[in-house]
Formats: C-alpha cells, sequence, structure tokens
C-alpha cells in the first residue's frame, strides 16, 4: 500500500471520464486539499469557480465496470479557519407564503477554531450571541465517473455519486461506487465543516480540508446505488427527484443488499426492514434529492457475501 499526494491545478465542475489527475492501485491512500464550494483555497486565493470544483480524478488501476470502488474517509482536517453559508432557508423547503418572507440569500461568514475544533457565526443574530457549534466534517460531493462518456454536473448526484450532502460522509465511514468505467475515474471536493440534515439553507459551513482517503477495487461487486458502512449501521443512498422516488431507490437498494448479500428472503427482509429501518436525509435543496435508508449492523444476520 503506496501513500500518494495529489496536487490538483485544474479542477471540475462534472463528474465524467476526464484524463486522470493521478494513477495509483487498488488499495492505496490519498491525501489532497480540497476547495471550497465556490472555489477558494485554504488561502483565500480561488483557483477554480462553482458549484463545488472537484479535486481528481484518481484513475485506480484493475477497476473495470462492474466493479465496486471502495472509499475509506480516514482523515479530515480543516485548514482554513472561516467558512460560509447562505443566510436564508431555501425557499424549496418551506410553504410557498413562508418562502415570502425569507430574508435575502446573503452570505454569513463563520469562524473555524481550529484548536477547538468548533465553529460560530463571525456576527451573530440577536439570540444566537452563544451559539458555537462543534466541527464536524463531512464530504459533500464525491464519487467516480457514470457510464457512456456522460458527465454530470456537481451540482447534482445520480447513481455515481456527486452533490449527496449527507452528513454521514464523515471520517471513519467506508462509501462504494458503482464502477462504470475503466480506472473507476474518482473525484472528492465541496466538503463542510458541520451542516444540518438536508442541507436546507442550500450549503453546510463550506471550508477547505485536507483529505485523507483509501481506495480499493472490489471485484464484481455490481452495485446500483452508492452504500455505506459506518461503526453501528450499514446505508443505502438513493439520488432522485422527487423525494419518494429517491427513498424509493434507496429502500430497494437495502432490500437488494439484505437478499443478495446477507442470504434473507424478501419476507424476511420485508419483516427486518419494516421494524428497524430509519431514514436520514441528504440533499434537499439541489436537482436530485438524497434520501439514505439505514440498518443498525445488530440486527443483521451474518453476510453470506458481502453485495
Amino acid at each position: 500500500m503506496a501513500t500518494h499526494r495529489l496536487i490538483n491545478t485544474t479542477w471540475h465542475n462534472v463528474l465524467g471520464t476526464i484524463a486522470p489527475a493521478l494513477t495509483i492501485a487498488s488499495g492505496d491512500v490519498v491525501i489532497t486539499e480540497t476547495l471550497d464550494a465556490r472555489g477558494f483555497d485554504k488561502n483565500g486565493a480561488r483557483p477554480a469557480y462553482g458549484p463545488n470544483p472537484m479535486n481528481g480524478p484518481v484513475f485506480v488501476t484493475g477497476a473495470e465496470p462492474g466493479d465496486a470502488l471502495r472509499v475509506d474517509i480516514l482523515r479530515m482536517d480543516p485548514i482554513r479557519p472561516s467558512g460560509w453559508t447562505i443566510s436564508s432557508l431555501a425557499a424549496n423547503v418551506v410553504d410557498p407564503e413562508a418562502a415570502r418572507q425569507l430574508p435575502a440569500r446573503d452570505r454569513a461568514d463563520w469562524l473555524i477554531d481550529l484548536e477547538s475544533q468548533t465553529v460560530r457565526l463571525q456576527e451573530p443574530p440577536p439570540g444566537l450571541e452563544n451559539f458555537v457549534l462543534p466541527l464536524e466534517p463531512m464530504i459533500g460531493c464525491f464519487g467516480v465517473a457514470p457510464a457512456i462518456g456522460q458527465a454530470f454536473s456537481t451540482a447534482t448526484s445520480a447513481e455515481n455519486g456527486g452533490n449527496m450532502d449527507y452528513r454521514g460522509f464523515r471520517p471513519g465511514a467506508t462509501v462504494w461506487f458503482p464502477v462504470a468505467v475503466e480506472g473507476a475515474l474518482f473525484f472528492a471536493g465541496d466538503c463542510h465543516a458541520t451542516q444540518g440534515d438536508g442541507e436546507i439553507v442550500g450549503t453546510g459551513i463550506e471550508t477547505c480540508f485536507e483529505l485523507q482517503l483509501r481506495l480499493s477495487v472490489e471485484k464484481n461487486r455490481r452495485l446500483t446505488w452508492p452504500r455505506g458502512e459506518n461503526e453501528t449501521h450499514i446505508f443505502s443512498v438513493g439520488n432522485a427527484r422527487p423525494l419518494d422516488q429517491a427513498l424509493q431507490h434507496a429502500t430497494t437498494d437495502m432490500l437488494n443488499w439484505l437478499t443478495s448479500g446477507y442470504g434473507l428472503s424478501v419476507a424476511a427482509a420485508s419483516h427486518l426492514m419494516g421494524q428497524v429501518v430509519r431514514y436520514h436525509v441528504g440533499n434537499v435543496f439541489d436537482p436530485a434529492y438524497t434520501m439514505v435508508c439505514l440498518i443498525e449492523k445488530r440486527w443483521l444476520p451474518k453476510p453470506s457475501f458481502a453485495g
């Protein structure tokens, strides 16, 4: 296993079949510094523009269509003492009558205390003077190139991943993506210091991070949607609009995982899911919404195949 430092000179606003910035072996570790969602770096320079400029792509030797790319999120260290959000809820997450009362969608600046690992508003409005949040890093946008030469905007998401903005994509989590092109062509960026469920103002606290990721190929693990695992849960991700379709994709993928990977019948999986499934909301701001279907590991039988 080797460790590589990816230093981008060009960033991408799509996930697609693009010449790789780095080629690695399966199981290697990549360390890279990301830009924020508008393309500013840790020093305040702007080498790229939004939406969500991506580092990469990384070509992983041996990855072929029909495989899965395993991404272990090993470390996320903030490298800038500031971040920003939008200061108003998005109009699409409130009733139409309430949308007319929302304030202007201006930028709000946040201070990131790298020593105490906390964040707070630089100019808090009345009532939030003592509003201090713990730093909870997450990757907003990452994934692999889609099939047949497509290129998907980093403003949206699909089967290949993309701008999912799920709080569970954090250090300690493992995520699998379906490989659709040779080398997988992995991209990552748009990291947040913290974020509420749904990204309902249209941003998390946007800033820059140093990422450390391990990328591994799992042969013939034929996935349709991204999947993940953390210390306590497995989860399936569905990306679509409307929201019920995203939920359907996530639920169907979990059903398939339990039947193909854990040997349960559809009836047994239905009983299990009906009583112990939990749902988390990823992005409900961008063109495709994200729903996540989770099951706590203590309820799972011994896997028959890591499907």
